[in-house]
């Protein structure tokens, strides 16, 4: 890559496949998808890596495939990070300024941001993201951007992520080992809700699931700003299980069961509905009811629910949720399965595609399954756009600097020249009119 903002890619290390997408911006600000790679995901579960060499030929391969489509050397990679380790936590940041003169500048909430990085953490634990939920600038409470304003006390509300020093660096290891280098780790959910939410959504208050293989992770927005993120050790992975389990099949079968032939809600019609399943050597084919198998399904998709809606309601914010929820990733191509949400939380839900903000001819990643990856590309540029502006910020300072050194010497220039002559007009002139 000769340079990172102009290509970006999105690493998605889930517990049922690894998807990397390689993406560059079009004119109008659409993302245009160069080259995609999927491969299944050994190695991992519940989103820790457990093996390192098998994670590590999962990555490859995907990257492979990835790069010879586009035609890019990969070298950077955005990548996301889920599992049962990760928490969120409230806190306060607080910067007293000294120059009340000066404007409240992007330093002022980057010293902020920084400050939160240095808070204590249990053993084991790191912080892993710092989002700035609300600023308080000399008690004026709700301001969303600060800059530009005066004042001496500067305050905001954090909403912060943290996870795991070692699941995090298991996943900086794998992404070594497979010959890249990792640019960013984010939470899955957050990139997941850039890719398919709304401006007006999280304006309105919405609730993000995203249902992969081996977590549901939840994000929930009100205001335009994040307010409770949570991760549930549970997802499709569980279901197939239980398919496994209830109709005594191996797990192929039921994977190719839940995908073709399930629901998330059983009912009458699918009575005298029977599916033959291709008996193991020497056995007989297998006959499986589609009821059975949607209540199986249902049992399971309930539970998950449940635990969502529990996240939605001690978040506080269950009655300010406007927007409802949005349901995407891999489990969401469940036939049923928002009218299935809707009956256990009574919110309006649809499914979450990725297709907003990617430029036209990239229907195959308008997938649900696609989501995590897109967004992880999307947050590749917003961060870069970041760093540019920063990068252009810090050129301008120092001619500012000079600029005002500048104005400074020819002031006192100035003013000499204004004091001698003021002494010579009190000494001469005023001096005669004495006599």
């Amino acid at each position: 890559m000769e340079k990172k903002s102009e290509i970006v890619v999105g690493l998605d290390i889930g517990t049922t496949k690894i998807a990397a997408i390689v993406g560059r911006k079009n004119e109008q600000g659409k993302i245009e998808i160069m080259g995609t790679g999927k491969s299944d995901s050994v190695g991992i579960a519940r989103g820790m890596v457990l093996n390192i060499d098998q994670t590590v030929a999962s990555i490859i391969r995907a990257v492979k495939e990835t790069s010879d489509k586009s035609g890019v050397d990969i070298k950077y990679v955005n990548v996301g990070i889920a599992g049962q380790h990760i928490k969120s936590l409230q806190h306060r940041g607080i910067r007293t300024r000294s120059n009340l003169e000066k404007e409240i500048c992007q330093e002022d909430i980057d010293s902020l941001i920084e400050d939160m990085y240095k808070l204590a953490m249990p053993p084991g634990e790191q912080i892993i993201e710092v989002l700035p939920q609300e600023y308080i600038v000399d008690n004026e409470q709700g301001i969303k951007n600060p800059i530009g304003m005066a004042g001496v006390r500067l305050e905001a509300n954090f909403h912060i992520i943290t996870g795991q020093i070692a699941a995090a660096k298991n996943i900086a290891k794998c992404v070594n080992k497979a010959g890249m280098e990792m640019s960013a780790l984010t939470l899955e959910a957050l990139a997941s809700a850039d890719s398919v939410l709304t401006a007006e959504e999280r304006e309105a208050g919405v609730v993000l699931v995203d249902i992969g293989g081996g977590t549901t992770d939840i994000a929930i927005f009100q205001d335009d700003i994040i307010r409770h993120t949570a991760v549930i050790p549970f997802g499709g992975n569980v279901i197939t299980d239980d398919i496994k389990t209830g109709c005594q099949i191996i797990r192929a079968q039921a994977e190719n069961l839940k995908v073709l032939y399930g629901s998330a809600i059983p009912t009458d019609n699918m009575e005298n509905e029977i599916v033959m399943i291709p008996g193991l050597k020497g056995r007989q084919d297998k006959e499986i009811s589609v009821r059975t198998l949607s209540s199986i399904i249902n049992a399971r998709i309930e539970e998950i629910l449940q635990h969502v809606y529990y996240e939605i309601k001690n978040s506080g914010f269950e009655k300010k949720l406007i927007a409802g929820i949005v349901v995407t990733g891999g489990g969401a191509q469940l036939k049923n399965l928002p009218q299935c949400v809707e009956y256990i939380t009574g919110m309006d839900t649809r499914l979450g595609h990725p297709d907003e903000h990617l430029a036209p001819g990239n229907q195959e990643l308008s997938h649900p399954l696609y989501a995590t990856a897109v967004g992880l590309v999307m947050r590749g540029f917003a961060e870069a756009e970041r760093a540019e502006a920063k990068e252009q910020l810090n050129v301008k300072l120092p001619e500012v600097a000079q600029h005002s050194k500048q104005q400074k010497k020819k002031s006192g220039w100035l003013e000499t020249f204004l004091h001698v002559g003021n002494k010579w007009f009190n000494e001469n002139v005023e001096g005669d009119k004495n006599m």
